[in-house]
């Protein structure tokens, strides 16, 4: 059973999040909160395996409490809610610690199913609509590019073919695919991955791939 924390300070959308997944028999929403700061608060009196993170909300908005979160010693992987797919504060999520986002007109069946991938470990970074989100506010200085491009040097060639198409929003079954590797191979490589960066998850491991020009923009 995964299990969901829903924050929002819209009282309907957040009604409507947790009727959504109380339909799904694998998902149970175990916390539901209208700020970033009780939502911290939440999380560290239980376990709570997926948060679904509003943007904008009172006390504390949901970049900075994705930050708290991914900072608990058994910390929620976490998805960003904005209404518009050109949301820069969508971006700073994803630097927080996000997993990804999702846009709240996103079809019920969609956000479902983007919990139980985020759980299993996957990122948000596939769809079209985030990719163009990091490349329009993903803007590189070169001291965080010569720092991004010195982490790189230390993968493997293995592991730099892993992280480019990575970055490139692919899944660990589409990777293997493309690179002839076993999915249980591309998973170990990830796991290294994230480990020689020094980055919490697969999204930011893109990110990093990015700053340090491994893949080109995608416009």
């Amino acid at each position: 059973m995964i299990r969901t924390m829903v924050v929002d300070d819209d009282a309907l959308v957040r009604l409507g999040l947790v009727d959504l997944l109380a339909q799904d028999p694998e998902l149970t929403v175990v916390a539901e909160t209208v700020d970033g700061l009780q939502a911290v608060e939440l999380a560290r009196g239980r376990r709570i395996d997926v948060a679904l993170m509003d943007i904008r909300m009172p006390r504390l908005d949901g970049i900075a409490a994705t930050r708290r979160l991914c900072q608990l010693a058994d910390a929620p992987r976490v998805i960003a809610l904005t209404t518009f797919d050109l949301d820069e504060y969508v971006y700073q999520a994803l630097a927080a610690g996000a997993d990804g986002f999702l846009l709240k007109d996103t079809p019920p069946a969609e956000i479902a199913r983007a919990v139980h991938v985020v759980a299993s470990g996957q990122g948000m970074l596939h769809p079209a609509a985030a990719r163009r989100l990091i490349d329009r506010y993903h803007r590189v200085g070169a001291p965080r590019a010569v720092d991004a491009r010195s982490r790189i040097a230390g993968l493997t060639p293995c592991e730099g073919d892993v992280l480019r198409e990575l970055a490139d929003g692919l899944s660990s079954a589409e990777i293997a695919g493309v690179l002839g590797m076993r999915e249980s191979t591309v998973k170990a490589h990830v796991s290294r991955i994230l480990t020689a960066l020094g980055v919490a998850n697969r999204v930011q491991a893109a990110l990093l791939a990015r700053d340090g020009g491994l893949v080109g923009d995608g416009g």
